[in-house]
């Protein structure tokens, strides 16, 4: 399997409302329950409305688009990096899964899935599809 190591800095926020939130950017990832507003974004756009915001977090995502009947794809990378200690915080889109690592740890995570065999590539520049 194959991941694509994200370039940006991220962080994970909460936020009272979303009105200073830049959706132009062209990663958000944004999560609404009825006890939390959660938003991930590049380090550079925290939105002025977060009171609460976790630094220092590097992600990587899965290459292609993942078919809705794999099973224990996610548990796999977890349970590698789960053997070196390092957590990680993951986000479940339509299309794919990412996972995020704090900064400290990242480099780390990418050895020890390279040596598990996963292939690891830099994303690739591309415009914003949405």
């Amino acid at each position: 399997m194959q991941l694509q190591i994200l370039t940006d800095e991220f962080v994970v926020c909460q936020l009272r409302n979303c009105d200073t939130v830049d959706w132009r950017q062209p990663f958000t990832f944004f999560a609404r329950t009825d006890t939390e507003i959660s938003y991930v974004c590049p380090a550079s756009a925290v939105p002025r409305s977060a009171f609460a915001v976790e630094e220092g977090w590097r992600g990587m995502r899965l290459s292609g688009t993942l078919d809705f009947s794999l099973i224990g794809v996610l548990a796999k990378i977890a349970a590698v990096l789960a053997a070196k200690e390092i957590s990680i915080f993951v986000i479940s889109t339509f299309a794919t899964d990412y996972i995020f690592v704090k900064k400290e740890r990242f480099d780390d995570a990418v050895a020890a899935l390279k040596e598990d065999g996963y292939e690891i590539e830099l994303e690739m520049e591309k415009e914003n599809k949405i």
